[in-house]
Formats: C-alpha cells, sequence, structure tokens
C-alpha cells in the first residue's frame, strides 16, 4: 500500500534509475512524497523517465564505472536538493552466459567494473553528505545468483558476491550513526536485462524458483522503499531475499 507521506522532506538517488527495477522503485519514492534523482548511464532514457515522473525528479547522465563521473553527481544532487537522505544502487549488467574458463576477460573486467565497483562508488560518493545530516538509507541491490552461484555466470555471480560483502561491511561501519546500509537479493525479475541472456539461462533460473515464476519490479519496489524509508532503524548490514522461496540462506 502507497504511503503518500513516507519519503515527504526526503531526496533518492536512485541508480540505473531510467528503466526496470530502478525506475519502479523511483516511481514509487516520488509517489510517497520523495524527490528522486535518478542515475543512469542511457540520456535518452532518462528523459522519457523524467517525463513520467514529474517535477520532482531529476537525471544524472553518467557511468556508475567512473569514479570521477559519480562523485560530481552526488554534488550535483546535494547542491540541487541541499542533502541526500537515500542511496538506491539498482545499476548493473548481466554480462555473457558461458563457463568460467571460456569467460571474457574484458566482459569480466566490465562486469565487475559496473556492478560492484559501480555500487563502491555510489557508497562512497553519498555516505559524506550522510553524515553531514546524521541520517541516511543504502540499499544496494545484489542478486541471489550472490549467494547460491549461477553456473555460467561467473562475473554476475562473483560481482553480486562482493555487493553482499560490501553491504555487511558498511553497515558495520555506520552502525553508530542514523544511517542503515542494506541489499536485496531478487532472484529473476523480468525486465529488459533479460535481452542479455541465453534463453537457457532464463530457463534454468525460473527452474528455481519454487513459486514457478518471476518476480515483479513491484515486489522488489516495495521492500526497498521500506528499506529506504525512517520505519527501517535497526536493520543494518541485512541480506534481504525476494526470491519466491529459492534462498536457503
Amino acid at each position: 500500500m502507497v504511503d503518500s507521506t513516507r519519503f515527504s522532506g526526503r531526496v533518492a538517488v536512485v541508480t540505473g534509475g531510467a528503466a526496470g527495477i530502478g525506475l519502479a522503485i523511483a516511481q514509487r519514492i516520488i509517489a510517497e512524497g520523495g524527490k528522486v534523482a535518478i542515475w543512469d548511464r542511457d540520456p535518452a532514457a532518462i528523459e522519457t523517465a523524467k517525463a513520467g515522473l514529474g517535477a520532482n525528479a531529476i537525471g544524472v547522465a553518467l557511468d556508475v564505472s567512473d569514479w570521477p563521473a559519480v562523485e560530481a553527481a552526488a554534488k550535483t544532487v546535494a547542491d540541487t536538493f541541499g542533502q541526500i537522505d537515500i542511496l538506491v544502487a539498482s545499476a548493473g549488467i548481466t554480462g555473457p552466459n558461458t563457463t568460467t574458463w571460456t569467460y571474457p576477460v574484458e566482459d569480466w573486467r566490465k562486469v565487475i567494473d559496473i556492478n560492484l565497483n559501480g555500487v563502491f562508488y555510489c557508497d562512497k560518493a553519498v555516505v559524506p553528505y550522510m553524515l553531514e545530516k546524521d541520517y541516511g538509507r543504502i540499499v544496494n541491490i545484489a542478486s541471489i545468483a550472490g549467494k547460491e552461484g549461477n553456473p555460467n555466470a561467473p562475473a554476475y555471480s562473483a560481482s553480486k558476491a562482493g555487493v553482499i560483502g560490501l553491504t555487511k561491511s558498511l553497515g558495520k561501519e555506520l552502525a553508530k550513526n542514523k544511517i542503515t546500509v542494506n541489499c536485496v537479493t531478487p532472484a529473476a525479475v523480468r525486465t529488459a536485462i533479460f535481452d542479455q541472456m541465453t534463453q537457457a539461462h532464463i530457463d534454468f533460473m525460473l527452474s528455481k524458483i519454487p513459486m514457478g515464476r518471476f518476480g515483479q519490479i513491484e515486489e522488489v519496489a516495495a521492500l526497498v522503499c521500506w528499506l529506504a524509508s525512517e520505519e527501517c532503524s535497526f536493520s543494518t548490514g541485512g541480506v534481504f531475499d525476494v526470491s519466491g522461496g529459492r534462498a536457503t540462506y
């Protein structure tokens, strides 16, 4: 159920916010009274998303694997809105589906750069602004693949496992502050990212979900928005599943 005032007075950064899960999260935060800066590498998609999000959204085109660009983008948001209260680090790619020993080195580096280094850069960039206000909520989007490891997706699985470890580390570092850091580990959710996968890999992922269906972006957004809210005050360094029963720990 949407709470129209839950994010009143709050400013959120959502990476990968122009499409898919990121866009659904941005839409819900705005519907619940917040302001959102969507970070995405596709300028055209940003403009389309902004048109639908309305006056409480701004967009910044950048590659999250570019540290100077991320640092500058965080400053832009803070200068525009006066604060950064929430970060949802959702930007990511899958990389090719092939075995570890045949995996192209260039693709490995690209996946790690975006999925892991990019999350680190975004977390690093926003924390000083949160410390300044003594408040913050960070939600990193990991994956069930980071817990269990998907065959023929070694870079993706490793990058998401890294996000889980980063989340736990940062959560402990900030535990004495009013800043929580958690991550979400979805099973497969049908978005445009499926276009990067083989059909065999998609079928494999579905076969592992006891509910027998893919997740919906709205289901992920609902969980993320609770983690991004003031209500989430005693959970930090946590890993929250939205996996249709797939998660075993």
